[in-house]
């Protein structure tokens, strides 16, 4: 089975609201080694200028996977995750994520590229807080390989 090239341009219905909390900004800096204390304490983050505790860039990816499942379980995407390798991952910002924030993504399906026997999906996720205001666009590529 090979991946649908008629998947590009879709774009899936928003994911349900994610609250984000500050244990999670806090297990996920430590999961990735974040030493910026305003990851973890909220006076912190405070005097730096935020509401509340930062999330390090990386923690996007959290409310992103929830549009990454989206497009693995559509049956007819022809997505077999076994075969999935993650190729490349970016963030374009409008703000940092922060302690409260209540955020809800949307994916596209930016382009699907054969090469080499292999399949190229790239996936935008549009992610935006409860006001509708754009705070990041998480962008994958994943690599699905083609029968060897």
């Amino acid at each position: 089975m090979s991946v649908n090239p008629e998947i590009e341009g879709r774009v899936f219905p928003p994911t349900t609201p994610y609250l984000v909390g500050r244990e999670k900004i806090r297990e996920f800096a430590r999961a990735v080694l974040a030493s910026n204390p305003v990851n973890f304490d909220v006076e912190a983050a405070n005097a730096a200028g935020y509401a509340d505790l930062v999330a390090p860039p990386t923690f996007a990816v959290v409310v992103q996977e929830l549009t990454l499942h989206q497009l693995l379980a559509e049956p007819d995407a022809g997505i077999d995750f076994a075969r999935v390798v993650h190729g490349e991952q970016r963030f374009s910002f409008s703000r940092p994520i922060v302690a409260g924030d209540e955020l809800t993504a949307t994916l596209t399906i930016a382009s699907v590229k054969s090469l080499g026997g292999h399949s190229m999906v790239t996936a935008e996720s549009s992610i935006v807080d409860a006001a509708g205001a754009h705070v990041v666009t998480a962008t994958s590529t994943l690599v699905v390989r083609g029968d060897a």
